[in-house]
């Protein structure tokens, strides 16, 4: 008996965990997937309503500095015809989930078509909300060298 105790409680930590692990990668998945159909209809509804969009620039003074971008206008740059799809190609890197709150870093490279843009790491925050996981907060890096 006592068994099935720590059985069902360590299903309960890691059961329920690991489902929410899949929600939140197949929310980021299908963000992606939105802008490889340059699809805007399916990138918002991986979206929170207050949705922030950051990068971290390096300046070739090597200051830095953290620009704000416009969600609208990232969507109308994506729904633009463009002859080339933009491949953004992420590995999950770290997944944290803590109630209602997940964080994950994933390496990406950028693709235009097939030809290499650039590389970086994107964090993302997501925010369960009616039990479906929405991005929050997207803050990324950007290089073209020293890829991995």
């Amino acid at each position: 008996m006592k068994s099935l105790a720590v059985l069902l409680t360590f299903c309960t930590i890691n059961c329920f965990g690991q489902g929410d692990e899949t929600g939140v990668k197949n929310t980021i998945n299908q963000f992606f997937e939105g802008m490889r159909k340059s699809d805007t209809l399916l990138i918002k509804t991986t979206l929170a309503p207050t949705i922030v969009f950051q990068t971290i620039i390096q300046k070739k003074d090597s200051s830095t500095r953290v620009a704000t971008e416009d969600v609208q206008e990232f969507l109308s740059v994506v729904s633009k015809p463009h002859p080339q799809i933009y491949d953004e190609r992420i590995t999950f890197d770290d997944i944290k989930i803590d109630g209602a709150l997940a964080m994950v870093w994933a390496p990406y490279k950028f693709y235009v078509g097939e030809q290499f843009s650039h590389c970086g790491v994107d964090a993302f925050q997501l925010v369960k909300l009616n039990g479906e996981w929405k991005i929050q907060y997207i803050i990324d890096t950007r290089r073209k060298e020293a890829c991995p």
